[in-house]
């Protein structure tokens, strides 16, 4: 098998390029930021906020086309943050405040697109995105808001580490918890509008959360977690666009590139997860037997 024909010829198309550069930025500050994500154990907050950028990316696509994405999403998801931070601090509990921003601006989204002729079409691009064909500005888009995202974590990141693993700590120490929330819940939403674009809106948690996880799983050190977080979504990225472009053009199969991506996302988790389980097992039992 001629290993540069399936993980590099591909990306000499233009296509396959911009698709790669896309999941390349995404990859590297999803990575980042799904690490405090897991730290915090804000994977559900994060699912509210997926959900919440909808209504901003039909209102902008009805209203501009794809022009409006970007825009129409930035704003819902600026609002989904701060409405569900305040909530989470002042109203009511966290998953509950998360079940209220999500099932209440999905709501919006689900009308707004329901409005359109192509309801079917324009729904199914807006959930499970359009990565084979995002242009260069598309591009530059995702880079502009990701580096605003990674910025905003990298500005508190000391704050958002105290925050994860001493919360009273944190506040006792002086720093402002309601803001490193509101600046880590922005952050997420950032990366949610850039990714949505993409990979599609039901198809980012992956991407976002499963990375962190990872680093979790092979790392100890805080640091290394970051990198390899970061390294393992470019990696699984390039990989599951490499397989979608295998099996549609070589072997005939129809296989859409975001959920392709997503699912080779989640399968190498998975490989990673067993390994884990079975070195851990294997150290537990050479304890037992010097023991």
């Amino acid at each position: 098998m001629d290993l540069g024909a399936f993980f590099i010829d591909p990306f000499a198309l233009p296509f396959m390029a911009k698709a790669l550069g896309v999941l390349l930025v995404l990859s590297v500050v999803a990575g980042f930021i799904g690490v405090l994500v897991n730290l915090r154990a804000l994977e559900f907050v994060s699912d509210g906020l997926v959900h919440a950028v909808f209504p901003g990316l039909v209102i902008g696509f009805v209203v501009s086309g794809r022009e409006g994405l970007y825009a129409g999403a930035v704003i819902a998801a600026v609002v989904a943050a701060v409405v569900l931070t305040l909530l989470t601090r002042r109203a009511v509990t966290s998953d509950a405040s998360t079940a209220i921003v999500l099932t209440g601006m999905f709501s919006i989204g689900i009308i707004v697109v329901s409005t359109q002729s192509d309801y079917v079409g324009q729904l199914d691009q807006l959930l499970f995105g359009r990565l084979l064909t995002v242009t260069d500005s598309d591009l530059v888009q995702t880079a502009v808001v990701c580096g605003i995202a990674l910025l905003l974590v990298l500005v508190t990141l000391k704050g958002q580490l105290f925050r994860a693993f001493d919360g009273p700590g944190a506040a006792a120490a002086g720093y402002r918890v309601l803001v490193l929330d509101l600046v880590l819940n922005v952050a997420i939403a950032l990366v949610v509008v850039a990714a949505s674009n993409a990979v599609g809106n039901l198809l980012v948690l992956a991407v976002l959360i499963v990375p962190g996880a990872v680093g979790r799983l092979i790392a100890g050190r805080i640091g290394l977690i970051f990198a390899l977080a970061a390294a393992f979504a470019a990696f699984t990225g390039w990989l599951g666009l490499s397989i979608a472009f295998a099996l549609s053009v070589g072997a005939g199969v129809p296989a859409p590139s975001g959920a392709t991506v997503v699912l080779v996302v989640v399968a190498v988790y998975l490989v990673v997860l067993l390994v884990r389980v079975v070195v851990d097992a294997a150290r537990r039992g050479r304890m037992r037997v010097t023991a």
